[in-house]
């Protein structure tokens, strides 16, 4: 018997289609949207190049020239032929997304709202792009919505976040992330495993560190070396140790178990672009990963949360 209950299948974590499932009650896809924004680490008021794994704004774009109403009817139509019933959220994607005055996101943000078949919105930015006047819409627009902010957090350790050139610090991601949850905003962290000079267990710590923040979501992957980032210009030079697909899985499961069981997992290995990618060849296979990590959760009888109020401490703000 699976000891998980937030599960109608083999799965020992909180898988983003059991939160579609019984939230919604109907399948629900990612409709990908660029909207046009860069980011303060590329146009140079953080900094510039950007973080070194970043391939132009982490997400993959077919018709990025395309109006959003183009853009969504287009995700919509990609979706339909899959499923026809199904409903999509709109994916604000591509770099920092907001990183705009709030009268320019509200005539982005406002699109999607438009569509019958959009059940939700989700944007993707930075925990130091959230001035007040943002979170203010925000706010307005998360009481007219389902809607999800992504926040990278990537590592909890600042020697690590400066290395990646991040252009800020743990803290400052903090004081971002507050501002969203005392406004009752859905929040969804990114964590990136084998960042380099990074050990399992400061992978761990970032895992740990994430639980006692209590976050909605979170999305889980290994770092990805892409052709033409600053991190494939480093690889190049000096090719640092990657985990193996078995390390990957292990640490994985061990941050499973420190999470909330409510935190909805919403990626638990990337799938980025094969034909950019340099290392590690294995997370190409993201079905054998996936049933690695399922395999592993079952030989331990391991599942997310098993560890929870046991490592669960008070955070400070």
């Amino acid at each position: 018997m699976n000891p998980f209950k937030y599960s109608d299948d083999n799965k020992r974590y909180h898988t983003l289609n059991y939160y579609n499932k019984h939230k919604y009650g109907f399948k629900v896809y990612k409709a990908v949207i660029e909207a046009g924004f860069t980011c303060p680490n590329i146009d140079g008021s953080k900094g510039t190049g950007g973080c070194i794994f970043c391939d132009g704004g982490s997400g993959y774009f077919t018709k990025p020239d395309l109006s959003i109403e183009n853009q969504i009817e287009s995700e919509l139509e990609r979706i339909h032929r899959k499923n026809p019933d199904a409903k999509a959220v709109a994916y604000f994607q591509a770099n920092t997304n907001t990183y705009a005055p709030a009268e320019k996101l509200r005539e982005l943000f406002e699109i999607p709202l438009k569509f019958n078949d959009i059940c939700g919105i989700s944007i993707g930015t930075r925990a130091d792009c959230l001035p007040d006047d943002v979170i203010n819409y925000l706010k307005d627009l998360n009481s007219r919505t389902n809607l999800t902010v992504e926040l990278g957090l990537q590592s909890v350790h600042d020697e690590t976040l400066k290395f990646i050139n991040r252009g800020y610090s743990h803290d400052e991601f903090l004081k971002g992330y507050y501002k969203l949850k005392e406004n009752n905003i859905r929040i969804c962290l990114h964590i990136i495993n084998g960042l380099p000079s990074e050990t399992p267990d400061m992978m761990i710590e970032t895992a740990r560190q994430t639980a006692n923040i209590n976050p909605d979501a979170v999305k889980i992957q290994m770092l990805h070396i892409i052709k033409n980032t600053p991190l494939a210009d480093i690889y190049s030079k000096n090719k640092f140790s990657i985990l193996s697909v078995n390390e990957y899985i292990d640490i994985t499961v061990r941050q499973l178990e420190l999470l909330p069981p409510e935190t909805v997992v919403e990626r638990i290995t990337g799938d980025g672009d094969k034909s950019k990618l340099i290392a590690p060849l294995w997370s190409a296979n993201k079905i054998a990963v996936l049933g690695g990590i399922d395999k592993h959760q079952a030989e331990l009888d391991s599942f997310q949360g098993k560890f929870f109020q046991k490592h669960m401490t008070k955070s400070a703000k």
